[in-house]
């Protein structure tokens, strides 16, 4: 049983990177950075949480996956009413995987 379990704890984290690649594999980066930009998110960011807004990410709080990422991106697209596209908003996770989170790199 303990074998089985360290197994699993090893395995874990493989296979969320492997998830991370996989959902983000593809992603207009550039199309991502747009829509950043465009819609404010760091200054929404900003408001929410103060100082330059990076605060926000916090890769060992409740965002602990690629798919969650996502998840949230999607989350203020309808919130927002920003109306982005499923193609937008995994360019706009992936760009934030990249430059925050980092879920595909972490092994």
């Amino acid at each position: 049983m303990k074998t089985t379990v360290a197994a699993l704890a090893l395995a874990t984290p493989m296979v969320a990177a492997a998830q991370a690649a996989a959902l983000f594999q593809g992603a207009d980066l550039a199309l991502g950075e747009k829509l950043i930009a465009e819609n404010k998110c760091t200054a929404c960011h900003i408001r929410r949480v103060g100082g330059d807004g990076s605060a926000i990410y916090r890769p060992q709080g409740r965002i602990n996956t690629a798919g969650a990422l996502r998840g949230m991106v999607d989350y203020c697209s309808t919130e927002l009413n920003l109306g982005l596209f499923p193609e937008e908003v995994t360019a706009v996770a992936a760009v934030l995987d990249r430059d925050h989170y980092r879920f595909e790199h972490k092994r």
